[in-house]
């Protein structure tokens, strides 16, 4: 006698919360964003078990570059305002713009993107951010993964994780070897937070939750607080090309105080002028409701500056021509002295 009427009924991979439909009809919302994005050397992109890429012929020594980021507990934010749009910008920028700083082209990005069950329309407004990020900074997206894992993330939760490769002339890298006392310091001007410091912000933001304001330098309270992390990658590439540069920092975690010193030669010090660049009424509202001193703001947040470059005395002004002709906002903040017995940054 079969025993088939007494058995469990049969158990498919959606009814163990995985949709294989709602992760293919994602890759088809993807597809147009990413071919937006499609550049020189990508030969294989989204669809394969990897994506293809051939450096360009131009570089006679290419050495490649390779960063990786998250967004960090900006998403938290995210999730809390259902302000999905803007975050795989910031996804982008994190690395691209490290990948930057060894002064490397950023070539290709892949994201990876998880969950515990996949909402098409948010993961799609997330991907449709990373494509923007990638066009703006003429970066191909040619692969990724969505991956969608019940019971490992909470409902409406889900985490970001990008990897860029960038290509530099071998004559070319960076390294701050010839920076020198006397040289410049740049600031480029930030858009905001950025994408550090979140874990403070989100208790500035709990302190005064019966008190926030309703603007931010313009904007809505939320769109200030979230504006995604500039791309810096196509004015600094155009200034790289015009211009002998000696170092760049990328101004995240550890702030102005941490990033600086690890572009700056031993021995070497970098003096920036608090006030030399304008603060925004975001980081005067930060500081005064973290109540924290003008030390602890600038090794949390990029407080203003998102990118340092350091220049010859006799090249500052001419490469600060060119930034600003390319959409930065760019200000002279400093100089590099001899750092004797005191810290590699000192702000006064």
């Amino acid at each position: 006698m079969s025993n088939t009427q007494n058995s469990p009924a049969p158990l498919s991979y959606k009814d163990a919360g995985v949709d294989i439909d709602a992760g293919d009809a994602l890759v088809e919302r993807i597809k147009p964003l990413a071919k937006k994005t499609m550049r020189e050397g990508v030969l294989a992109g989204i669809g394969g078990f990897g994506a293809l890429f051939e450096v360009p012929k131009r570089y006679k020594e290419p050495v490649l570059v390779s960063g990786t980021d998250g967004v960090g507990t900006k998403l938290k934010l995210a999730f809390e305002w259902a302000m999905h749009d803007t975050v795989g910008i910031d996804l982008v920028a994190m690395s691209v713009n490290d990948v930057l700083v060894q002064g490397a082209e950023p070539l290709f990005f892949l994201d990876y993107f998880a969950c515990g069950k996949l909402d098409v329309d948010t993961a799609a407004a997330v991907v449709g951010g990373i494509a923007r990020g990638c066009e703006l900074s003429g970066c191909a997206l040619i692969g990724g993964e969505t991956a969608e894992m019940p019971g490992m993330y909470p409902a409406g939760e889900y985490d970001l994780a990008g990897f860029a490769v960038g290509v530099v002339e071998k004559s070319k890298i960076l390294t701050g070897q010839d920076v020198a006392p006397g040289d410049v310091v740049l600031g480029l001007a930030s858009s905001g937070v950025h994408s550090n410091g979140f874990s403070l912000v989100r208790k500035c933001i709990e302190r005064a939750s019966l008190d926030l304001p309703g603007t931010l330098d313009g904007k809505p309270f939320r769109a200030a607080v979230m504006e995604p992390t500039r791309l810096y990658v196509k004015p600094v590439l155009a200034a790289l090309a015009a211009h002998p540069i000696k170092a760049l920092a990328h101004i995240t975690g550890g702030g102005l105080l941490e990033n600086i010193p690890r572009v700056l030669p031993d021995g070497l010090a970098a003096e920036l002028v608090q006030g030399s660049w304008p603060r925004s009424e975001l980081f005067a509202w930060l500081q005064k409701t973290a109540g924290i001193d003008d030390i602890e703001m600038n090794r949390t947040f990029n407080n203003g500056i998102g990118m340092v470059i350091v220049v010859a005395a006799d090249q500052a002004e001419a490469t600060a021509a060119t930034l600003r002709a390319a959409g930065e906002t760019v200000y002279d903040i400093g100089r590099i002295a001899p750092q004797g017995d005191g810290a590699q940054v000192r702000v006064g």
